[in-house]
């Protein structure tokens, strides 16, 4: 078992737990246990195997907790988790993913109406009859129902690292046959789509064939959907990630990397633009349409090319204007992970992170970063032991002394994630915000406004001449919860106008501003951040989901702040 899937069983005992009105010190203990075990360098099944190392020696974990992981370690469940999914019905965890709906809500629910099924809830919805529950009503349950709509619509897709970790390790699994030449990804993973139904690997080599039943033999397979002559297909780990594996011939890897990479409509444009020529292309390369001549297909680049076109990073290939810049050789040179200078979003154990400074400072060095901002919580996330104003200045002194000693070798910039309120304005005085190098502003709360009070609350906040940027601008957490509704347009005009960059937030969950927004702010002449907001060390490798975002939506170094040096960026600050 992998970190996340201990911390998902964890996470889910804890709802359970709350739904049934457990203890909250109880609580607090499974959730707090979850998150450190999520961002935890080492595998939880490799201590729990090693006789000679103590599970306890986790921070957080203790006798207790210890009990428990070794309950999930041998048969994926523990015992309060099974009393309680006997108690409640089997659905209650769909219940708990539905946006809306919380364990205190869930809990009314099964003793007032007995619902079994998402079906039933629905049909309560639909009845009108979850208004007659205190603290329920209308809005409650048009909410309710957008949760199921969009429940079922994502159900079967994954996030981008879960995605990747797993194309990752089929593809080292799949490499120590040998006799291979060419393993890599396709789909919408390589286009670094935020979330993806499943995953396509292209194999090419003497032993691409004997791949094939190699890949049935993988122990996280746990069911093969289908072996034909050149394609497998098999389902993965417990979530049942679908993982198909084609054998290629060498003369159409190219053509075969095209056509499997997408997008639909890019490959649409693509083959409509070869029929113009006098071409026909497919997955097994591009040939003449009067006498089925080959023409291309061995390489991606000679494919594009003989179409007239520039080859075309794969995240752009959505058909949203790029062939016809890649035919005027106007492509843009994107954002690449070595352009990135300094991560400006992370936290410590001052609030929830799981490291301090000084180890958040050399894990960012390590990686050659020439900065970093420390960007700890505000004071309205008290659960998080956020930072008052007095707090705030001491940091900001903190880090100054930290600079002048220079023992870090890595400059460190205060900075704070500053909670929007309600009305817009900021949880901490201005005054004490002035003492800050970096502010990121966002909202975590009162995400269900109507759209046209959100876009004036994120108005107040950017008259604020102390805020750097807006941080996750849309709320959104894929998978779970729908952005918030408000006016992009007219809050990213007002961004450029006050010199506030927007962030791109590089967590797998969040990856917010999606594509979308980011073409539609460039266009204005937004500048942008790209950020971890890790909370852990290793949350620090996230950065390349981020750029793989800035990447689909265009942006060049030039577009992105923390592409530049130290003191550089410094004078890139509004204050």
């Amino acid at each position: 078992m992998e970190n996340r899937e201990y911390a998902r069983i964890l996470h889910e005992t804890a709802d359970l737990m709350e739904i049934a009105g457990d203890d909250g010190f109880r609580i607090r203990s499974y959730r707090n246990g979850a998150s450190t075990i999520e961002g935890y360098p080492e595998r939880i099944a490799d201590i729990l195997a090693n006789p000679e190392a103590k599970i306890t020696d986790v921070p957080g974990i203790g006798k207790g907790l210890a009990a428990v992981l070794g309950e999930i370690d041998k048969r994926g469940s523990c015992e309060r988790r099974d009393e309680l999914l006997q108690k409640f019905p089997p659905a209650a965890l769909d219940f708990l993913k539905i946006q809306g709906l919380g364990p205190k809500s869930i809990a009314l629910l099964f003793e007032n109406f007995q619902v079994k099924t998402i079906d039933e809830l629905e049909q309560l919805c639909k009845d009108q009859k979850l208004r007659t529950l205190p603290r329920m009503g209308a809005k409650l349950e048009e909410k309710v129902l957008r949760g199921i709509a969009q429940m079922r619509e994502h159900s079967g897709r994954f996030h981008l690292n879960f995605a990747d970790n797993a194309a990752n390790e089929m593809m080292g699994y799949i490499k120590e046959l040998g006799g291979l030449e060419i393993v890599a990804a396709a789909g919408s993973l390589r286009r670094g789509k935020e979330t993806i139904g499943d995953v396509d690997l292209l194999v090419t080599g003497a032993n691409a064939a004997a791949v094939l039943d190699r890949v049935t033999q993988h122990p996280r397979v746990h069911e093969v959907l289908g072996r034909g002559v050149n394609k497998t297909s098999v389902r993965v780990g417990r979530e049942g990630l679908q993982i198909d594996v084609r054998a290629l011939d060498h003369e159409s890897f190219g053509a075969a990397m095209q056509y499997f990479t997408g997008s639909k409509e890019h490959n649409v444009a693509l083959r409509q633009r070869a029929l113009r020529m006098g071409l026909t292309l497919n997955e097994y390369g591009l040939f003449r349409l009067d006498d089925n001549t080959r023409v291309a297909g061995e390489t991606e680049e000679g494919v594009y090319q003989a179409l007239g076109l520039d080859w075309i990073p794969p995240e752009l290939r959505e058909n949203q204007g790029e062939i016809e810049l890649a035919e005027a050789h106007q492509l843009p040179k994107l954002l690449e992970q070595g352009d990135i200078q300094g991560d400006l979003h992370m936290h410590t154990t001052a609030t929830d992170g799981r490291a301090t400074l000084e180890e958040m400072a050399l894990a960012a060095k390590a990686l050659g970063y020439g900065y970093i901002a420390i960007t700890d919580h505000s004071k309205a996330q008290s659960m998080n032991f956020g930072l008052d104003e007095k707090r705030v200045v001491e940091f900001a002194e903190t880090v100054r002394k930290v600079n002048e000693r220079g023992d870090l070798g890595i400059r460190v910039f205060s900075g704070l994630e500053c909670d929007i309120l309600k009305d817009g304005a900021l949880d901490i005085e201005w005054d004490a915000l002035a003492a800050l190098d970096v502010v990121i502003a966002s909202v975590h709360s009162h995400m269900n406004l109507e759209a046209d009070a959100m876009t004036e609350r994120l108005l107040k906040t950017l008259e604020c001449p102390h805020v750097t940027a807006l941080g996750h601008p849309t709320g959104r957490l894929l998978l779970h919860r729908e952005p918030f509704p408000f006016n992009f347009d007219k809050v990213a005009d007002e961004a450029v106008r006050r010199g506030v960059a927007l962030e791109i937030n590089s967590s797998p969950e969040r990856l917010d501003l999606s594509a979308t927004h980011v073409r539609t702010a460039k266009a204005k002449g937004a500048k942008f951040i790209v950020s971890t907001d890790a909370h852990h060390p290793k949350h620090l490798d996230n950065m390349r989901y981020g750029i793989l975002t800035a990447r689909r939506g265009g942006l060049t170094a030039a577009d992105v702040l923390n592409t530049v040096p130290a003191e550089a960026f410094a004078k890139t600050l509004r204050h």
